[in-house]
């Protein structure tokens, strides 16, 4: 249990401990191992670590008086793996909410209660709530985690449908490596707001295909095909190339199992998408140099998304 030193958590808290009393050590000791990813790992590393030793000496009973010590570590380590999903970015936010909710909520009653946060979920106020992590939230780092979890996720399925949003992706990134850093580590409340600010952005960014008239997968495809200083004329033709290219896609594919293990077939859908877009693109303002290196993209993208498990044209499962 020497690890909870290091993070500053008195593991004594949880040694016969129950109830609420134990609820509130456990998250506490959470809080403290989210200090940084890699306190994290360390602490999951070490615990995989107690597991297997203590398995390997069940029948010997000097063990026993390790149990509880295991036990509590376990009970940690179980904590660490539970994951909060959400469909989209809009239950993203609203499950950003919950999480600050929640985490005022656990401090229990008093002035600094949750009472009065903003609940009009269709029109968050991030100022407020930013400040009401930064004031209210006692929990910081547990409550930071979770909500990393839920950007990690949306951002996982937004590139799985649009690869060209990659720059979010390296966006988070770099508030992580901020975080993590061990010279000019940025607060946990700058984290947050950071992340809350992201998340705002994927909501605006999710939205921007219905601005379009087009689908997610149609917006991917408009987004991997556009070009810049494109006329209005030439934008609505690269959609309606967009929307007839997926739809023409999920005809082709339907059919084909394992299309992506198969040189011929490979073949195939490569020389469809080239061909398609030639019928497609307006020339000018596209090349022919221009619409090889487009189809090769949506080539590699298709091909991609086929082998992980999601044929392209269906929408991707949340």
């Amino acid at each position: 249990m020497s690890r909870f030193k290091v993070v500053s958590f008195d593991s004594e808290r949880l040694a016969g401990a129950t109830g609420f009393t134990r609820i509130e050590a456990l998250r506490d000791a959470m809080d403290a191992i989210y200090t940084s990813d890699e306190a994290k790992r360390r602490f999951e590393i070490m615990a995989r670590q107690v597991f297997i030793r203590f398995k390997a000496l069940l029948m010997e009973p000097s063990a026993f008086a390790y149990a509880e010590r295991h036990d509590n570590i376990e009970a940690i380590y179980k904590k660490l793996q539970e994951r909060r999903d959400t469909a989209d970015v809009t239950e993203l936010l609203k499950e950003l909410h919950k999480i600050v909710n929640e985490a005022i909520r656990a401090q229990g009653s008093g002035a600094d209660h949750a009472e009065g946060l903003k609940v009009d979920l269709s029109q968050i106020d991030f100022a407020k709530l930013r400040d009401e992590f930064a004031g209210k939230v006692k929990r910081k780092h547990a409550a930071l985690q979770d909500i990393r979890d839920l950007v990690e996720r949306k951002l996982a399925q937004m590139l799985a449908s649009n690869p060209m949003r990659m720059d979010y992706y390296k966006k988070y990134q770099q508030i992580i490596a901020d975080y993590n850093s061990e010279k000019g580590r940025v607060t946990v409340e700058d984290t947050f707001a950071k992340l809350v600010e992201l998340a705002n952005g994927l909501d605006a960014e999710q939205k921007r295909a219905a601005e379009e008239g087009l689908s997610e997968d149609e917006y991917g495809l408009f987004q991997m095909l556009f070009k810049d200083n494109i006329s209005k004329t030439g934008r609505e033709r690269l959609k309606q190339a967009s929307k007839g290219l997926l739809a023409s896609l999920r005809v082709l594919l339907q059919p084909m199992d394992n299309w992506t293990k198969n040189a011929q077939t490979q073949a195939e859908v490569e020389v469809f998408i080239l061909d398609r877009l030639y019928e497609s693109l307006p020339r000018p303002p596209y090349t022919d140099a221009e619409t090889e290196a487009a189809a090769k993209r949506i080539y590699n993208y298709v091909w991609q998304r086929s082998a992980s498990g999601h044929p392209f044209g269906e929408t991707l499962a949340a």
